[in-house]
């Protein structure tokens, strides 16, 4: 097939390697701590998981200075925890989801809150809200063992040096495995998809000129800048 023009594939790099992953899909957990379910005004019952998505193109890598987006006037932050799948499946079992993960990432959901707000109001998709350009910056992905899955860690995010976010993931409501089990059973999972888990109490607005460090304990750090 002759393309008028090569379709770009956005990639992230692997650490400690020449390699890079190739972003299939990026979904995203919406809720998945306790505190920021309340904080968000919603249900922190272990009902099923809220799943939304970004388009791959959303990531962004390497660039430190994040341009502010338009249509908005309360820009948000969320750390996360990122899951790399290296291979994909359908209808995973809980007790072979460590089989699909290549690594982990830190990442930043950045999200359009009064955009959102407007869109839960209406009954409307989430779309402008979470999968706009540059709106999912992440670190370099972080292999592990086999076996590794990562049930505790601390995580954080600082905005201009101070403290706006801390928690761990072992606080999450759905774990690691649980969502690649109960995602793969609403996709096909595939390799080079990447999975957002959700983000813990804590999530405010972000002004221009604003210098964002989020950190994962024993993964990585990642800071950008709004231009």
């Amino acid at each position: 097939m002759n393309y008028l023009f090569p379709p770009l594939i956005p990639s992230v790099p692997i650490a400690d390697s020449d390699s890079a992953l190739a972003v299939h899909r990026v979904y995203c957990v919406g809720k998945n701590y306790v505190d920021h379910a309340r904080e968000m005004g919603g249900d922190p019952s272990r009902e099923p998981p809220c799943f939304f998505s970004k388009p791959a193109d959303a990531v962004v890598h390497g660039r430190e200075e994040i341009p502010f987006p338009g249509h908005t006037g309360k820009l948000h932050y969320e750390v996360e925890l990122v899951v790399a799948l290296g291979k994909g499946g359908r209808n995973v079992a809980v007790d072979d989801a460590a089989d699909l993960i290549l690594g982990y990432g830190v990442g930043i959901d950045l999200t359009r809150r009064d955009l959102q707000d407007d869109a839960k109001k209406a009954g409307r998709p989430w779309d402008v809200a979470k999968g706009f350009d540059n709106s999912a910056p992440l670190s370099a992905i972080h292999r592990v063992a086999r076996t590794g899955i990562l049930d505790r860690a601390e995580i954080s995010l600082t905005v201009n040096g101070e403290i706006r976010q801390q928690g761990n993931i072992a606080d999450m409501t759905w774990g690691v495995a649980e969502i690649i089990a109960e995602l793969s059973t609403y996709f096909t999972l595939r390799e080079g998809d990447l999975i957002f888990t959700g983000t813990p109490a804590g999530v405010g607005p972000l002004q221009v000129g604003d210098r964002v460090v989020a950190t994962v304990e024993g993964i990585d750090q990642l800071a950008i800048r709004l231009v």
